[in-house]
């Protein structure tokens, strides 16, 4: 059974870099891991959601599961996250067995999100055949109900799968349900790593105890979200909620500009351009990028934004 250490500080969920022709760029990563190393990142949460897992074949999710394997053997201080899958678990086991063979850090699961489980307990099996995998690797389960349509309540859950799958190390938890979360933070004496996904809602995940956050705005702003959990930690709480009001400014430019799309447009404003995503999601017109980054500038955040 694997020795869990929980995450502290921000794990990234990382664009999957594409070029020009909508094809896998990964000479980009390296330099991508070095943008996340220097800015003070814990992790990376690579193949999720907003690196397009889904929409990636099974040969690209494994070479970037190689590539970033490479940069975390080569030195690295970034931890390195694997999103398996989450419809046919014969796929997400090779995966799991192949991010272990390459050296990295942990994996995750979605829940399937086709064929959906009925129950907790359903949930926590098709999690555990997983698991059970590669025993000397910590697994997360995924929990993004918006995408999977899985709304299952996540304390039920964790007093199934703690009986059933030793090297299970907790939840990414991408969901507004607070008591939820508080609940399973503080499961077992806090026995599970609980990472909160809702960039947005830092600073509540945070007065709940959370130390953990998994996100996809702190690939290119991680020095905000730094600044917010030093003010929080200091005991200042206005500072805080200035940060965190950034945060919410920042991230509402993703809604008026098209969606998830719009964090790509985020990075290429930084100089490091991770081309587009896949279809059906939303990509920007040159013209759409030019107002967007007026209105970045507009932000005042350039001592937030991360340097390359």
């Amino acid at each position: 059974m694997p020795v869990l250490k929980k995450y502290e500080g921000l794990v990234a969920a990382p664009f999957t870099p594409m070029d020009n022709k909508g094809n896998l760029n990964p000479e980009l990563i390296p330099r991508y891991y070095k943008l996340l190393e220097l800015n003070g990142v814990a992790g990376a949460f690579i193949n999720g959601s907003t690196g397009e897992g889904v929409s990636l074949t099974q040969k690209e999710r494994q070479l970037q599961i190689t590539e970033w394997a490479r940069c975390l053997k080569a030195g690295g201080s970034v931890r390195v996250i694997n999103l398996l899958g989450g419809t046919s678990y014969d796929e997400c086991i090779e995966n799991a067995i192949i991010s272990q063979e390459a050296g990295l850090s942990a994996v995750a699961l979605l829940g399937p999100y086709y064929f959906k489980p009925v129950d907790e307990e359903h949930l926590a099996e098709f999690v555990a055949r997983v698991g059970e995998a590669v025993p000397d690797m910590p697994l997360y389960y995924y929990h993004i109900p918006v995408l999977t349509g899985v709304f299952l309540t996540m304390l039920p859950f964790l007093r199934k799968i703690s009986g059933m799958l030793p090297n299970f190390a907790g939840i990414k938890f991408t969901h507004e349900d607070l008591m939820d979360f508080f609940t399973c933070l503080n499961y077992m004496d806090g026995k599970y790593d609980l990472l909160w996904g809702r960039d947005e809602c830092m600073l509540s995940a945070l007065v709940l105890g959370c130390r953990g956050f998994v996100g996809s705005t702190y690939n290119y702003a991680a020095p905000l979200y730094i600044a917010l959990m030093k003010a929080f930690n200091e005991g200042n709480i206005a500072e805080a909620r200035r940060l965190q009001m950034k945060s919410v400014e920042m991230i509402s430019l993703l809604g008026k500009y098209g969606g998830m799309g719009t964090g790509k447009s985020y990075m290429k404003h930084l100089g490091l351009d991770c081309g587009k995503f896949r279809s059906p999601v939303k990509n920007m017109t040159d013209e759409m990028f030019r107002e967007f980054t007026r209105d970045v500038k507009q932000l005042g955040m350039d001592n937030y934004f991360s340097k390359l």
